[in-house]
Protein backbone atom coordinates (compact mmCIF):
# COMPACT_ATOMS: atom_id res chain seq x y z
CA UNK A 1 0.00 0.00 0.00
CA UNK A 2 1.46 3.30 -1.09
CA UNK A 3 1.27 6.38 1.11
CA UNK A 4 -0.28 9.35 -0.66
CA UNK A 5 1.30 12.76 -0.25
CA UNK A 6 -1.97 14.43 0.74
CA UNK A 7 -3.03 11.89 3.37
CA UNK A 8 -4.26 13.43 6.62
CA UNK A 9 -4.20 11.29 9.73
CA UNK A 10 -6.55 11.46 12.71
CA UNK A 11 -5.04 10.68 16.10
CA UNK A 12 -6.72 10.35 19.49
CA UNK A 13 -4.57 11.27 22.49
CA UNK A 14 -5.26 11.31 26.21
CA UNK A 15 -3.52 14.21 27.96
CA UNK A 16 -2.35 13.03 31.37
CA UNK A 17 0.40 15.54 32.00
CA UNK A 18 1.62 18.90 30.64
CA UNK A 19 4.68 17.09 29.25
CA UNK A 20 2.35 15.52 26.64
CA UNK A 21 2.25 18.91 24.90
CA UNK A 22 5.61 18.34 23.19
CA UNK A 23 4.42 15.36 21.13
CA UNK A 24 1.06 17.06 20.49
CA UNK A 25 2.88 20.12 19.12
CA UNK A 26 4.85 17.86 16.75
CA UNK A 27 1.63 16.18 15.56
CA UNK A 28 0.05 19.61 14.92
CA UNK A 29 3.11 20.57 12.83
CA UNK A 30 2.66 17.34 10.84
CA UNK A 31 -0.88 18.44 9.94
CA UNK A 32 -2.72 15.72 11.84
CA UNK A 33 -6.31 15.97 13.06
CA UNK A 34 -6.11 15.48 16.84
CA UNK A 35 -8.83 14.52 19.28
CA UNK A 36 -7.49 15.26 22.74
CA UNK A 37 -9.10 13.75 25.82
CA UNK A 38 -8.48 15.94 28.87
CA UNK A 39 -10.47 14.15 31.59
CA UNK A 40 -7.52 12.46 33.38
CA UNK A 41 -5.68 15.77 33.76
CA UNK A 42 -8.89 17.55 34.79
CA UNK A 43 -9.39 15.00 37.56
CA UNK A 44 -5.81 15.47 38.80
CA UNK A 45 -5.29 19.23 38.58
CA UNK A 46 -7.75 21.74 37.09
CA UNK A 47 -5.19 24.56 37.18
CA UNK A 48 -2.69 22.49 35.15
CA UNK A 49 -5.47 21.68 32.71
CA UNK A 50 -6.27 25.37 32.26
CA UNK A 51 -2.60 26.12 31.50
CA UNK A 52 -2.37 23.20 29.07
CA UNK A 53 -5.49 24.34 27.20
CA UNK A 54 -4.17 27.92 26.99
CA UNK A 55 -0.89 26.60 25.60
CA UNK A 56 -2.75 24.40 23.10
CA UNK A 57 -4.61 27.45 21.79
CA UNK A 58 -1.31 29.31 21.31
CA UNK A 59 0.31 26.32 19.57
CA UNK A 60 -2.71 25.90 17.28
CA UNK A 61 -2.85 29.61 16.44
CA UNK A 62 0.89 29.69 15.65
CA UNK A 63 0.48 26.69 13.33
CA UNK A 64 -2.61 28.27 11.71
CA UNK A 65 -4.55 25.21 12.91
CA UNK A 66 -8.15 25.31 14.13
CA UNK A 67 -9.11 24.26 17.67
CA UNK A 68 -12.41 23.76 19.48
CA UNK A 69 -14.00 21.92 22.39
CA UNK A 70 -15.90 18.69 21.79
CA UNK A 71 -18.13 18.63 24.85
CA UNK A 72 -16.64 18.64 28.33
CA UNK A 73 -13.96 15.99 27.88
CA UNK A 74 -12.35 16.54 24.49
CA UNK A 75 -10.64 19.12 22.30
CA UNK A 76 -10.20 18.83 18.54
CA UNK A 77 -7.30 20.36 16.61
CA UNK A 78 -7.32 20.42 12.81
CA UNK A 79 -4.68 21.44 10.27
CA UNK A 80 -4.97 24.75 8.39
CA UNK A 81 -6.85 23.18 5.46
CA UNK A 82 -9.62 21.82 7.73
CA UNK A 83 -11.89 24.28 9.50
CA UNK A 84 -14.17 23.46 12.44
CA UNK A 85 -17.75 24.67 12.14
CA UNK A 86 -18.61 26.64 15.25
CA UNK A 87 -22.22 27.70 15.74
CA UNK A 88 -22.84 31.42 16.03
CA UNK A 89 -24.14 31.95 19.54
CA UNK A 90 -24.63 35.65 18.97
CA UNK A 91 -28.29 36.27 19.77
CA UNK A 92 -29.59 39.31 17.89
Amino acid sequence: MQKQENTTYLKAITIRDPSDLHSIKEDIKKGMVLILRVTPLAQKDVEKLRKVVEELYVIARNAEADIARLGEERIIVTPPNVKIWKPDYDLK
